[in-house]
């Protein structure tokens, strides 16, 4: 059975770290552009809080939720930049008349409004009785999925405003919530550029922050990925491109899936170029081609 509310609480400690790279940063550190294209540190809160908000509706207004799909089919490929721009234009034009992002105002207006949503969704999600599911984009999802998803989404845009700020984080146990999708989401990764399933098992064995192992699969599995958990959380996150990564993969399956692993759903994600982690982005804060 699994716990929701350690997955809450753990959630809630991933925003917390998240939130503490920001929430002292002047307002033009928010404009900074982050790995992500086309998005500032600011886009980075405004997407978690607007899917925060999405996921919130999901839980407590499932007909406003399915409403909100028709507008998605229209830009399947867009509708979540558009949405993190949109959340940002309303909260900049309500704090910061103008839309200005270097005005005072506009990033403690928007952490704001990413904190109380996120609690709002905790208590949402901690309120869905036993055994119901929730609608979301192309599945349905218990509470507790919704909540490990939101744990790898936010740790992994957590990661985008850490490299761009030319910081380290220390990896915590809260990363398992990542492998684990990482792991699950093996399928959709194939499925999602266009690959066959594979019919085979694959066994992944990840060295846990505290130096523990964490074990997917079946020991007699031939096909095999090995590596720090970091690495593969960075991975499956698109947040790194695999040769800077010390993953091991044994077998073709296991191989090609490190080409195409994405924890996160809907379209495949253009990932990163090799060496384009933290050192890359202080070098461009700083003027260097890396």
């Amino acid at each position: 059975m699994v716990d929701l509310s350690q997955l809450l609480t753990d959630l809630d400690e991933e925003s917390a770290e998240v939130d503490a790279l920001v929430a002292d940063r002047p307002a033009v550190d928010w404009a900074e552009p982050t790995p992500a294209p086309g998005w500032s540190i600011a886009h980075q809160i405004a997407h978690l809080a607007w899917t925060d908000q999405v996921a919130l509706m999901a839980a407590t207004d499932v007909p406003a939720f399915y409403a909100s799909l028709q507008h998605a089919a229209t830009d399947p490929g867009g509708f979540v930049d558009r949405g993190a721009n949109e959340l940002l234009d309303e909260v900049m034009a309500t704090a910061a008349p103008g839309g200005a992002l270097d005005r005072a105002g506009a990033p403690a207006a928007l952490l704001r409004r990413w904190r109380s949503g996120r609690a709002a969704l905790a208590t949402a999600l901690a309120a869905v009785p036993a055994g119901n599911r929730l609608p979301w984009y192309g599945t349905q999802m218990s509470p507790a999925s919704m909540a490990t998803a939101r744990i790898m989404e936010t740790w992994a845009h957590g990661q985008d405003i850490a490299d761009t700020l030319g910081l380290s984080r220390t990896p915590s146990r809260r990363l398992r919530h990542v492998a684990y999708l990482g792991v699950r989401t093996l399928g959709h990764s194939f499925a999602a550029h266009g690959r066959a399933t594979p019919n085979v098992p694959v066994r992944v064995e990840l060295r846990a922050p505290d130096g523990d192992e964490w074990v997917f699969g079946p020991a007699d599995a031939a096909n095999r990925v090995a590596g720090p958990a970091l690495d593969f959380c960075l991975l499956v996150t698109q947040r790194r491109h695999r040769t800077d990564l010390a993953l091991v993969a044994t077998g073709q399956v296991a191989d090609e899936w490190l080409d195409v692993a994405q924890a996160f759903a809907g379209p495949p994600g253009p990932g990163r170029e090799p060496g384009s982690g933290r050192d890359a982005a202080r070098s461009r804060r700083a003027g260097v081609q890396p």
